[in-house]
């Protein structure tokens, strides 16, 4: 096997180890356009580091966590509702991100668009794979942490509120802990397809589950599955792989969807 297809096999297997479980509760607590926001973020992010020569890494990391900041401020005291709020962010900043792109191109810097919009995770690096093993142990201990609170959290949030629990410091550091996983799933997917990517294999796994913590397992292995199966596609039909691995997961939440309700 060539070292390529080895380093994008890791890779992919590193962002479903977190993207399953945090893709679980963003399912249960319908935070699906919450994660388009961030992900549409994070072009925007990507823009400011190659214009001051950061790591797109680090700027989308932090430009995740500004914006989480400023969500939860701004629900605090909500003059619109949650989904024009976030539509208005993640629309404003997916524009952004392509305008400033697009100037950084008529100067002659050279940006491969579609690597950032749709992953490029045949390319990945030694390196690349370093830093999204950090990312994803920081994440892991994190989430194993807060797990407990974004249960009560999700089954019933002012109940939550009633029994200690820090609903606001809790659901802000869930959205710090969504702008790393999108910082770390770019390379993979594409920042048009990270939520897909959370969402997907939780939404096959919760027909298979008797509890929170076997979704979470089980979704991490339905992942497992579209990244593989989207990589031995890509490779057979010379599709793009981010797209390809979408697929993948697409057609296996309807496989089993089918299969086993028809039984």
């Amino acid at each position: 096997m060539d070292d390529f297809i080895l380093r994008a096999i890791i890779a992919g297997l590193l962002v479903v180890l977190v993207s399953g479980p945090l893709g679980c509760v963003v399912v249960w607590r319908r935070m699906a356009y919450f994660g388009d926001t961030l992900a549409h973020s994070a072009l925007l992010g990507t823009a400011l580091g190659i214009m001051f020569d950061v790591d797109p890494v680090i700027s989308v990391i932090f430009l995740g966590a500004v914006f989480s900041v400023m969500l939860v401020v701004m629900q605090r005291n909500p003059q619109l509702g949650n989904d024009a709020l976030l539509g208005i962010i993640a629309h404003g900043a997916l524009a952004f991100g392509l305008v400033l792109l697009a100037m950084m191109q008529n100067r002659g810097m050279r940006v491969d668009l579609m690597s950032y919009l749709f992953g490029d995770i045949l390319a990945v690096t030694n390196t690349e794979l370093l830093w999204m093993a950090v990312l994803v142990l920081l994440v892991m201990a994190s989430l194993s942490y807060l797990w407990k609170s974004l249960l009560s959290i999700a089954v019933h949030e002012e109940l939550a509120r009633s029994e200690g629990i820090a609903v606001d410091r809790v659901r802000l550091s869930f959205m710090i802990l969504m702008a790393l996983v999108v910082a770390v799933a770019m390379k993979v997917v594409g920042i048009l397809l990270i939520t897909a990517l959370l969402i997907i294999p939780a939404a096959s796994a919760r027909r298979f589950s008797a509890s929170p913590q076997a979704m979470a397992f089980i979704s991490i292995l339905f992942g497992m599955v579209a990244v593989v199966s989207g990589l031995f596609v890509s490779m057979q039909w010379d599709s793009p792989a981010g797209p390809s691995i979408v697929v993948a997961a697409v057609v296996l939440f309807f496989v089993t969807r089918f299969k086993f309700s028809s039984m």
